[in-house]
């Protein structure tokens, strides 16, 4: 109870963080033991719990971060989507919630939580802001991963403690002519005595506007190919690095998304984040779990949108009746949130796979791409459910169908997605 409440604490300003450090609450999966017992384990049998089943922790994680959303997101959001920024005071309270650094010891002022915790988190923030989702995802889920993995001890005591306190970090890896194609890229890093200088450029680049660091994968050895590649922790205030301006997008208008210059920016040779040459490897493996968060985003879109408009369809009334009550909407709202919960369930897998070590990217793969197709679906369904009114910006509607676009997109297109599953099948079936 010590360790917990360590990491607790309400005010006027801010949501209770029943989440911790204590690990007592992972000896068992469920909220309620004595749920899990069936009359399987009473004769002696095996019994597993579904997968919609919390620890004690991930549940109060959960509906915590479902409260924080509501009252400290939700008043934004329309706002952030119209300007394209977001509200310094969402990202401060994101910091405050602990929100930023999940998966990291407290030692370095983390929550020391898991990564389904995190997964948790992304959903629920995404069903409310799609855009804060994704700041929230590439904090955890890729920059804060990479130093815990591979940082250096002074590494991690000069950057970790801040990431999860106040500084946003951003991932460096597109450029023009290596969309899909990553690790054609052409941004070099020429070595210098103890240090190196880079030049090149990176396209479409999240978070960059509010970035306090960025981790930068340039090429020491470009006649090695992609064996060259290698990731440098760059500053924001490195001379020569360029953050240009944002991309007017269709969707997630609230998150930055720009390009970077990078014009002879002298990097010491201590901030490498790993291995030289290793960086091709880092990138697959961020971008492997990385996609289990771009899931969860979709999946939290998804029912974000469907929740926003069934109550509408049981208030609406034509012809006499709830627009629910009409057979043909029924059928179409079962057949959507029956696709809704098979993305959950998927992403979910994909995740406890992760955790436990085992094989995932099957399965990261099959959640994003599916996900990414629900999303569509549903937020398609949405606006023809609601009419005119959910073409409107008087509704949320019309912005989760914007804001979920991207999914099929971003961290591999769902053809690349498609591939590599058709890779992984047919090795399943080597003899």
């Amino acid at each position: 109870r010590e360790a917990v409440c360590r990491y607790c604490y309400l005010s006027c300003r801010q949501i209770s963080r029943p989440w911790g450090a204590s690990r007592a609450a992972w000896r068992s999966r469920s909220t309620n033991p004595a749920a899990d017992v069936s009359s399987d384990q009473a004769a002696g049998g095996v019994s597993f719990p579904p997968l919609q089943t919390y620890s004690e922790e991930e549940s109060m994680m959960r509906e915590a971060v479902k409260k924080y959303a509501q009252e400290r997101i939700a008043p934004f959001v329309s706002k952030m989507d119209e300007n394209s920024t977001m509200d310094e005071e969402v990202i401060k309270s994101l910091f405050e919630q602990g929100l930023m650094g999940i998966e990291i010891d407290p030692e370095y002022n983390g929550t020391g939580s898991t990564f389904f915790a995190s997964i948790l988190v992304i959903e629920e923030l995404a069903k409310v802001d799609p855009s804060v989702a994704v700041l929230c995802d590439i904090q955890n889920t890729l920059i804060n991963t990479l130093f815990a993995e591979l940082g250096t001890t002074a590494q991690k005591e000069q950057y970790l403690s801040r990431l999860t306190t106040d500084m946003v970090g951003s991932f460096c890896l597109s450029e023009a002519e290596s969309g899909s194609d990553a690790f054609s890229l052409k941004t070099r890093a020429d070595k210098h005595k103890d240090y190196y200088i880079i030049n090149g450029s990176k396209l479409w680049i999240s978070n960059a506007e509010h970035a306090g660091v960025f981790l930068v994968m340039a090429n020491v050895d470009p006649s090695s190919g992609y064996k060259g590649i290698t990731c440098f922790i760059v500053d924001r205030d490195t001379e020569g690095l360029e953050i240009c301006k944002k991309e007017n997008k269709l969707g997630l208008r609230a998150s930055s998304t720009c390009p970077l210059n990078f014009d002879n920016v002298k990097v010491p040779e201590k901030n490498i984040l790993g291995q030289i040459g290793q960086g091709y490897k880092y990138a697959i493996g961020m971008l492997n779990g990385g996609r289990i968060g771009i899931a969860a985003q979709m999946v939290g879109l998804a029912q974000g949108c469907f929740d926003n408009t069934i109550p509408y369809t049981r208030q609406r009334v034509q012809f006499g009746k709830r627009l629910f009550d009409f057979q043909g909407m029924q059928h179409q709202i079962a057949h959507v949130a029956t696709q809704i919960e098979a993305g959950r369930l998927l992403t979910y897998n994909a995740a406890r796979l992760k955790e436990a070590g085992r094989p995932f990217i099957k399965e990261a793969c099959m959640a994003k791409y599916f996900t990414a197709e629900v999303a569509t679906l549903t937020t398609s369904k949405c606006i023809e459910w609601m009419g005119g009114v959910g073409f409107t910006k008087d509704y949320p509607i019309e912005k989760y169908y914007r804001d979920c676009k991207i999914g099929t997109i971003y961290e591999g297109t769902t053809n690349v997605q498609l591939s590599t599953m058709a890779k992984l099948i047919d090795k399943e079936y080597d003899s």
